[in-house]
């Protein structure tokens, strides 16, 4: 009786098992986007008040510097919503924003949306361009540091990623531009000091002329970036090294460098992968600075304009994509983990 007890049990027990499993992983989908969407609500709320702390009247400069009426300024405010109490304007941002409507540039007067359409592409081919070399280049070497581990390459390749990665962006902006855009004594500038286009180009020579006035704001975002690969790959299979199936896997006769590349490296990679998804975030992100010091005409170059009026929809605009960036980004990294690795999500 006991016999038949267990074998009528134990399939209910499985399957009650993989109905757990079958709905573990929607329940961990709806838990990410949720926390997503409350993010991005809260990156609304904060958008909205923070920038009005910022000192300016935008008014003000909306009128040029020009010497207007009391009755102007009021009806420019008007004209805007401005006049409006805090709590009427926010709800009004809150209830366009949700719609896709972001306002009208003071600065530019033409929508918000459309202005960020705008340099959208921009940005994306520096970060682009950026995040596919420096991560390249930060697996590489990390794993070839990890593998050769306490020898002098590896002191080297960790030793200039932190010293790189510690530097401000900007700062090492400035310093290329100076030696390598200016010129120092004899030796000439190779590369423009800033913009995207030298103008007059067309076809294949407007391409190389865009190349080139890309190659420093993209060696600067990759030689501040690629340490934090580096690093987290070299740690991730530094860990890995010691493990049981890489000894039986050299026992069996694999070459050293088929071992890492079949066996120690996709392991390893799971740290990473989260980290290359949080970095192409981070990265669209934190391109102000180096938009800035090389004028590149993106999203950071907008920012920093947007910010010296202050030319308030504008600011919260962009503010909401730099951080919606982030947010996806990671929420992204969480729902492909447990492809990598079934255990999260269960």
């Amino acid at each position: 009786m006991a016999t038949t007890t267990d074998a009528t049990s134990a399939p209910a027990g499985s399957k009650g098992a993989a109905r757990r499993a079958g709905t573990a992983y929607p329940r961990y989908v709806a838990g990410k986007v949720g926390g997503a969407a409350v993010s991005l609500l809260a990156v609304l709320v904060t958008g909205f008040f923070l920038f009005r702390l910022i000192p300016g009247d935008p008014v003000k400069f909306m009128t040029g510097g020009r010497q207007v009426s009391a009755e102007q300024l009021a009806a420019y405010r008007r004209e805007f919503g401005l006049d409006l109490p805090l709590w009427q304007q926010f709800t009004d941002y809150c209830g366009k924003a949700l719609t896709g409507d972001l306002g009208t540039s003071y600065q530019f007067s033409a929508p918000v949306v459309d202005k960020i359409s705008e340099a959208l592409p921009n940005t994306l081919l520096l970060t682009g361009t950026a995040f596919i070399l420096y991560t390249a280049l930060g697996i590489a070497l990390g794993t070839r540091s990890a593998w050769r581990h306490g020898r002098i390459g590896d002191r080297l390749n960790t030793g200039l990623a932190l010293t790189l990665y510690s530097l401000p962006s900007f700062w090492l902006g400035l310093l290329l531009i100076t030696t390598l855009s200016v010129g120092i004594g004899p030796v000439p500038g190779l590369f423009p000091t800033g913009g995207m286009e030298s103008g007059g180009e067309e076809g294949f020579a407007y391409v190389v002329d865009v190349a080139h006035h890309l190659v420093l704001p993209v060696v600067t975002l990759v030689a501040v970036e690629y340490g934090q690969t580096l690093l987290v790959t070299r740690s991730a299979l530094l860990d890995e090294m010691g493990s049981d199936y890489l000894t039986t896997a050299r026992a069996k006769g694999l070459r050293d460098d088929l071992v890492r590349r079949r066996h120690a490296v996709p392991n390893a990679l799971l740290p990473t992968v989260t980290l290359v998804f949080v970095n192409l975030g981070r990265t669209v992100a934190g391109v102000i600075l180096v938009e800035t010091v090389f004028s590149w005409p993106g999203l950071g170059g907008l920012f920093y304009q947007a910010l010296s009026v202050p030319d308030l929809p504008l600011v919260q605009g962009l503010f909401l994509v730099f951080a919606g960036a982030v947010i996806v980004m990671n929420t992204l990294a969480d729902l492909l983990y447990p492809l990598f690795d079934p255990r999260v999500g269960r």
